[in-house]
């Protein structure tokens, strides 16, 4: 039960992945997940964005399904907004309920200039003199993680390119700072059952722990060797934004993985014509 809590933590913060520039246009995405280990299905997760020129808005949910209900009980919202400027995102809030086995944990944070200035988070973290503490410096030229889940390529080529793979990732998510290394691997055709279906990129994701982690847990140590972390990158319709179609993150257990089985997409407003992309 414990690993499979884990598992589902770690997928969670794999998902949040990558922040570029500037959408040019008014964008909509609504995209459902099936969540699973090894074949067998843990969960089931959602995914609701809209973007344009000067603000977006996302959130997203996610519940324990399947064979595992029978064992461990879970599910959990979070949240984000924030301002586009300046051809980069700037976060302003950030909102995470999870519950799990009769445990409830709730995070809030407010941010300015990519800065925390605000921060509430229940269960407090408790002191332990194994754990690296935070400073006030990790709070600073962050992406919170619903934010970061957000890939924005700019220029006027194609965004479903190895540039969305150029970028390591500075992210605070309330208890821990670390950051998310992307690196470019292929490029990949994939298919929902509803919605797109085309070009994804596919990123190998290195993880790198700053502060708030105990460096001697066995997870830890696991996550920073990992080397089969992958997430694969498909864009919003009408805009420069792409995000996770799919994530596989490998475990002694098999592949953890999150692959949409719905990715509805729509442009609204002027479209730039480098990144249109039909969709059935």
């Amino acid at each position: 039960m414990k690993q499979a809590r884990s598992l589902t933590a770690i997928l969670a913060g794999v998902a949040t992945v990558a922040s570029g520039a500037l959408a040019h246009a008014d964008g909509r995405l609504e995209a459902r997940y099936r969540m699973s280990l090894g074949g067998l299905e843990l969960g089931r997760a959602s995914f609701l964005l809209e973007v344009n020129d000067s603000s977006y808005t996302a959130s997203g949910s996610a519940r324990v399904t399947g064979m595992l209900q029978a064992v461990s009980s879970g599910k959990g919202s979070a949240g984000a907004r924030g301002l586009v400027a300046r051809g980069a995102l700037s976060p302003q809030s950030f909102a995470m309920d999870a519950e799990s086995d009769k445990k409830a944990e709730a995070i809030r944070l407010v941010i300015a200039a990519n800065a925390v200035k605000d921060l509430s988070v229940e269960p407090p973290v408790r002191a332990s003199p194994d754990r690296i503490p935070i400073s006030d410096a990790d709070k600073k030229g962050v992406l919170d993680p619903m934010t970061a889940a957000l890939v924005l390529v700019e220029g006027k080529d194609d965004p479903v390119s190895a540039t969305a793979c150029d970028r390591t990732l500075s992210i605070f998510d309330g208890r821990q700072r670390y950051d998310l290394t992307l690196s470019y691997v292929r490029t990949d055709l994939v298919r929902a059952d509803r919605g797109y279906q085309g070009p994804a990129v596919v990123c190998r994701v290195g993880y790198k722990p700053i502060s708030g982690h105990k460096p001697n847990r066995s997870g830890v140590k696991y996550m920073m060797q990992n080397r089969d972390v992958y997430v694969w990158l498909a864009p919003v319709a009408g805009t420069r934004v792409l995000v996770p179609f799919k994530v596989s993150v490998a475990t002694t257990l098999g592949a953890a993985e999150m692959e949409a089985i719905s990715f509805q997409s729509e442009a609204v407003g002027p479209q730039p014509a480098s990144a249109t992309r039909k969709q059935p």
